[in-house]
């Protein structure tokens, strides 16, 4: 995982200006006033990128009941409550084992095989998806999944790692020998075909239509090499416009003109704001969607990245993030900072399960393949997605580690807290509501998650209680706690 090592490095930065930074503790005792008045966008929901875990298990349905579905499901002897995902990002592979013409694919010796996704368009020599250059029945277990999940209600969004190994200079879905540019330049309009084509194929076959295409992964980034772990290939933002020209000209002549076309999935917050820049007034507007990673993690000019891209017109997702942390509390802490800093419609997390527990928040095997233990993590992620639905409109507190959401149709306010390092007492205030009412009595149900210890994982308590339009919860070190507050109206 080294391109997430080396954005952990930049993780400690400030936000810069009059943004602090996000991990500064709270009082002991504080108060979030919420706004109603502030609109951060309709919620699109919650996601995950499918690939390695998806090309290992994509025919589970344990698995998919639990990613995406908010159900009850059993696992390993235990309850796990659903996490509702309704996004799932499908990644169109580079890989295949064929050989053209006396050509055939290089292959890092750092890559397992469960990490190569294998791709349909094997052989450069047709374009036409109906020959026998594209082979349709490949890739089938992470297809499954992407199907497991569309059945369940999610929406999908196709992106890219690295086009074709033929398409590369050096045959290697991995990147450049030095981190380079690695997509031949004769090659730029294939790779858009090679995209539009598959998504025009999940359109007709897979009754899949996606809300979106993304031709990069961290293009800009410099750790896509030979000998890497995983599929990557650095693109210059100069490359990225003209593939992007090339991308919306075949998905229109392949009768996709409504598909929308994401970019640039940089790593981090600046990098994807340098990419932004660079691009003109015509690149940009192919553009619908920036799509941004989190791993930057607490640094970063996240407030700028959400002017720049929403005043010019666009969307903006956290299309990638992930943490090395278990528990939990750093995917909280800064997710909340999105919330408060970044607000987008949308936030992915990479892959919910993973060979390392850091990042999982189910673990497995690499040598095995075998499913392992759930993670705290995935408790922490429920106080977020089983909470904040689709369709919420996203408000603003004024007291950091507290987020709010609200539900128009279901005149229910959601409040989520988090406490990293000392046991807190957060009052929300709510007197610029219209009305407040709670439930039975003023009751507000809370959902605890405990991400250190032994304590609860995602447990829910009918112990508190309106004062007037005033909520007052204590939260002990380590603890992420859901409010649900009915009965409010803006």
């Amino acid at each position: 995982m080294r391109r997430r090592t080396l954005l952990a490095a930049a993780g400690g930065a400030v936000l810069g200006g009059a943004v602090a930074a996000g991990t500064a503790r709270t009082a002991a005792a504080a108060t979030a006033t919420v706004d109603p008045g502030a609109n951060f966008g309709e919620w699109e929901g919650w996601g995950t990128s499918l690939a390695w875990w998806a090309n290992v298990f994509g025919t589970r349905q344990d698995f998919a009941d639990a990613f995406f579905t908010l159900r009850d499901v059993s696992y390993g002897g235990r309850t796990l409550p659903g996490l509702g995902l309704n996004l799932a990002r499908y990644n169109l592979g580079g890989c295949s084992w064929n050989s053209v013409n006396g050509e055939s694919m290089a292959v890092s010796p750092h890559i397992p095989r469960y990490k190569q996704i294998e791709g349909y368009w094997w052989d450069w020599t047709s374009e036409d998806p109906a020959s026998a250059a594209w082979h349709w029945e490949a890739d089938a277990t992470q297809r499954a999944a992407l199907l497991n999940a569309v059945a369940r209600g999610a929406r999908a969004e196709l992106f890219s790692n690295s086009p074709m190994w033929w398409m590369c200079l050096n045959h290697n879905p991995s990147g450049a020998a030095d981190g380079g540019n690695n997509l031949q330049s004769w090659n730029y309009r294939q790779f858009a075909t090679y995209l539009a084509t598959v998504a025009r194929r999940a359109r007709d076959s897979w009754g899949v239509s996606f809300a979106s295409v993304e031709p990069f992964n961290e293009p800009s980034s410099a750790w896509w090499v030979a000998d890497g772990g995983q599929e990557g290939c650095h693109v210059d933002a100069s490359v990225q416009a003209t593939v992007l020209g090339h991308l919306r000209a075949e998905l229109d002549r392949l009768g996709l003109a409504d598909t929308p076309i994401a970019a640039s999935d940089e790593t981090s917050y600046d990098l994807a704001r340098t990419t932004w820049a660079s691009f003109g007034a015509g690149t940009r507007a192919l553009v619908d969607r920036v799509n941004v990673h989190g791993y930057q993690g607490a640094g970063g000019r996240r407030d700028l990245l959400y002017q720049e891209v929403t005043g010019a017109g666009k969307g903006l997702w956290n299309s990638e993030t992930g943490q090395n942390d278990a528990t939990g509390m750093s995917l909280a802490t800064n997710l909340i900072l999105d919330f408060r800093w970044l607000h987008p419609t949308a936030y992915c997390y990479w892959q919910v399960m993973d060979p390392s527990p850091g990042w999982a928040m189910i673990h497995y095997d690499p040598g095995t393949l075998q499913a392992g233990e759930v993670q705290t993590k995935y408790y922490a992620f429920a106080q977020f997605t089983r909470h904040i639905r689709p369709g919420m409109r996203l408000l603003a507190t004024d007291l950091g580690n507290t987020v709010a959401a609200y539900d128009a149709a279901a005149r229910r306010l959601v409040l989520v807290a988090a406490s990293p390092d000392t046991a807190q007492s957060f009052t929300f205030d709510l007197s610029r509501f219209g009305q407040v009412t709670g439930g039975s009595g003023g009751a507000v149900p809370r959902w605890n998650t405990q991400t250190s210890g032994n304590g609860d994982r995602y447990a829910r308590h009918d112990d508190l209680r309106l004062n007037g339009r005033l909520l007052t919860a204590s939260l002990a070190a380590g603890e992420i706690q859901t409010f649900q507050v009915e009965g409010v109206s803006l």
